[in-house]
């Protein structure tokens, strides 16, 4: 059995699915006949005594969307889905007398500095009301805290230094407890992301002490260095594979830049390498990012001079992204390139994994409104992006990690969340109601003609992102789930 066919099958079991059959159906008891009758939504979530942890504020928001949503297909995926990383993917404790947080993507056992902050970032609409729950959030961000000041070039991590991982090969300096060592700009936003969420969900300054600062400085050492304006910086990655999307070119320093102020990735949100090493969604994901930190570094721990640093880089990329990020294309008008190398050359395609051009909005403040942005928006949702891909079972965004006609249910969830269009946005949720695969879980991809052909059973950002769509639009737009 080869690792994807493992960890789908075990996937299975570690999301909560009840295993009848293919996995769509289950026996829900009886109805006054010897013969059992059998349920299109039946109990996959795991059950109480099981479960890594319970908010009490979520589960109210669970009463809460069945008892105002008639639809019993969307009940049923907001039940099994938005408590998902709580349900499967925590591990809290507590580290001499503070929160300590280590969260799983789901099938993979180690924590993405990317994935941990966006699957518990849906979760700040409730951590005010619910104790238990700030402590849980608390805890990721020490624990990210911990890790970026191990290391602010990985991506991923393990709960234990001893544990040893698959990429121990990888050309790179690989540490004890570093997972994986792919250098990915946007991991280091993320926390800033869900840090500066919290402080202004909550009021709590408690997890922004000293050795927060410092990993702040790691993230603005490595964003001045990877602008590439004094050599290629300390960063160095090769590994031994036949998969490109796994390859750094030019012995592992990447290609040459033109130092304009854009600040180099070596790796997209999808852990493939760039083709280009400015990545131009996650320079904008930096702007804002950076942007945050100068925010709570001045109020929080009244550090004028750092402050002002963040923010000054933050002003210099944006300045240069006004300059370098966009191309003039002969269908779609202006529109934003997804990568770039500064000399002129550009690679026009986007990718599922958020930051991508289509989740600007989600993540970089309020590009909804800018004109380039909804040029690139049909752009990107057209034939005219090469892993665009439409079939008789949905249409979608994927990419070269999963490969042709995998479609990413992210994908459609962020075109929901960054719509102005109704009936566009009703539109996705029916797409990803219909694309479950009869699992009552979202995946990382699903078969644009065949959505019970999917990859990764238990990927719980996807779960968790898909429940803030559907809690933002009871709230914000309920017609659209009358349907």
């Amino acid at each position: 059995m080869d690792r994807r066919s493992f960890l789908r099958n075990m996937g299975l079991f570690g999301a909560g699915y009840v295993l009848t059959g293919n996995a769509a159906f289950a026996n829900s008891g009886t109805s006054g006949m010897s013969s059992p009758v059998v349920s299109p939504f039946p109990t996959v979530r795991k059950p109480l005594a099981e479960r890594r942890f319970t908010s009490d504020a979520v589960e109210s928001a669970i009463v809460t969307f069945k008892k105002k949503v008639k639809n019993e297909e969307l009940k049923w995926l907001f039940e099994n889905c938005f408590p998902n990383t709580l349900d499967t993917t925590v591990f809290y404790s507590e580290k001499n007398g503070r929160p300590d947080t280590y969260v799983i993507t789901g099938d993979i056992d180690a924590m993405w500095l990317r994935d941990s902050s966006a699957q518990v970032y849906p979760y700040l609409h409730f951590v005010k009301e619910d104790k238990k729950l700030r402590k849980l959030v608390a805890g990721v961000i020490n624990k990210q805290t911990e890790l970026i000041l191990k290391d602010p070039y990985a991506n991923a991590f393990f709960n234990d230094d001893t544990k040893p991982t698959i990429w121990s090969s990888d050309h790179t300096e690989m540490k004890p407890g570093v997972h994986e060592r792919k250098y990915e700009l946007d991991s280091l936003c993320y926390p800033v992301r869900l840090a500066h969420g919290y402080w202004k969900a909550t009021g709590d300054t408690s997890p922004f002490d000293a050795k927060w600062k410092e990993a702040i400085k790691a993230f603005l050492q490595v964003c001045k260095d990877q602008q590439r304006k004094n050599g290629n910086g300390p960063y160095v990655f090769r590994r031994t594979s036949e998969w490109a999307i796994h390859a750094i070119p030019m012995g592992g320093h990447h290609y040459k830049v033109n130092p304009v102020g854009l600040i180099c990735s070596f790796f997209r949100p999808s852990d493939d390498s760039t083709v280009f090493p400015f990545l131009i969604p996650s320079n904008f994901f930096a702007v804002t990012s950076l942007r945050q930190a100068s925010e709570m570094v001045d109020k929080i721990l009244n550090d004028g001079a750092l402050a002002r640093d963040l923010k000054e880089l933050s002003e210099e990329v944006h300045g240069a992204l006004k300059e370098y990020a966009t191309v003039q294309h002969p269908d779609y008008g202006e529109i934003y390139a997804f990568e770039t190398d500064g000399f002129g050359s550009v690679y026009l395609i986007d990718d599922a994994n958020a930051p991508s051009l289509l989740a600007l909005p989600y993540l970089s403040g309020d590009a909804i409104n800018d004109d380039i942005y909804q040029n690139t928006r049909k752009f990107v949702w057209s034939k005219a992006n090469p892993f665009f891909f439409k079939g008789t079972a949905g249409e979608g965004i994927g990419g070269p990690h999963i490969g042709e006609d995998m479609i990413w249910p992210m994908s459609i969830i962020m075109k929901a969340m960054t719509s102005k269009d109704d009936k566009e946005i009703q539109q996705c949720i029916q797409m990803l109601q219909h694309t479950h695969g009869g699992t009552g879980f979202m995946h990382e991809s699903f078969h644009k003609d065949d959505p019970r052909r999917f990859t990764r059973s238990w990927f719980a950002w996807a779960n968790t992102l898909f429940g803030e769509l559907l809690w933002n639009t009871l709230n914000d737009k309920p017609k659209l789930l009358e349907y």
